[in-house]
């Protein structure tokens, strides 16, 4: 996918999302995140919009001094729906005034303003799911959609540690694994070495892994932000289990 569908992706996930949270009540609990509501979930997600629509704005080249952001959050949480899709209403309109391919700090690999509109996209889609969820809803997540999502992931995890404290154990003699999709041709190689991890890029198809999980792409999408368990029957799991239980255990986000 590229900017324009990562940008165009941001309105119908947030659509979604608001369609979802308007109709219920915003007091449900959201088992995915604990200790949130609904309304909780949804004032999240518009702060995540206003932020990055607000570095996106400034172009910043450097990290930010702090993050503040004028939310201007309705005083009741049944306007929080309309108030997201106002944010993401906002968002459109600097997106399409910006270069998404100009050169930007990013906290991730990709040092360009179109790094902000992609994890902006799977930011609403993964909490979209969770609302679903919290409703007794099965998420439907585009297949390519969900491809791409599963790319964003594991590209930037090894940089998450300030989010994913726990990423930091992620290490290994030389280990792999592999995340395989099921429904479609594509599947990722990740390296756990003594001082780090990350994708495996060289030949990826000829080499054999420690550990290998296989599902549709949107279960592993949702798999890998901790929204299904490995051990689910959604999932062939082949090789060493301790080193996917490892993984697992490491690498919430």
């Amino acid at each position: 996918m590229n900017p324009a569908q990562h940008s165009a992706a941001v309105a119908t996930e947030t659509a979604r999302f608001v369609a979802t949270v308007k109709a219920a009540d915003l007091s449900t609990p959201v088992p995915s995140c604990p200790s949130w509501t609904l309304a909780d979930l949804t004032q999240h997600t518009g702060h995540v919009h206003r932020w990055f629509t607000e570095l996106l704005r400034r172009r910043i080249q450097q990290p930010p001094a702090g993050r503040d952001v004028d939310l201007r959050l309705p005083e009741q949480p049944d306007g929080y729906p309309d108030w997201l899709a106002e944010s993401a209403a906002h968002a459109a309109e600097v997106f399409a005034a910006t270069d998404l391919d100009a050169p930007m700090w990013a906290w991730g690999l990709d040092q360009h303003a179109r790094f902000w509109v992609r994890r902006m996209l799977f930011e609403t889609l993964v909490h979209r799911a969770d609302a679903e969820l919290a409703l007794g809803l099965s998420p439907h997540i585009d297949r390519d959609l969900a491809v791409d999502g599963i790319g964003e992931f594991l590209t930037k995890l090894p940089f998450a540690s300030l989010f994913a404290p726990l990423t930091a154990e992620l290490r290994g003699p030389d280990r792999t694994i592999r995340f395989r999709c099921t429904d479609a041709g594509a599947d990722w190689l990740v390296g756990l070495r003594p001082d780090g991890f990350g994708l495996v890029t060289d030949h990826i198809e000829a080499r054999a892994a420690d550990a290998t999980v296989q599902g549709t792409a949107a279960d592993l999408l949702l798999l890998l932000y901790g929204r299904l368990d490995h051990k689910s029957h959604a999932f062939q799991l082949l090789g060493d289990p301790d080193l996917l239980a490892h993984w697992f255990t490491h690498s919430a986000f």
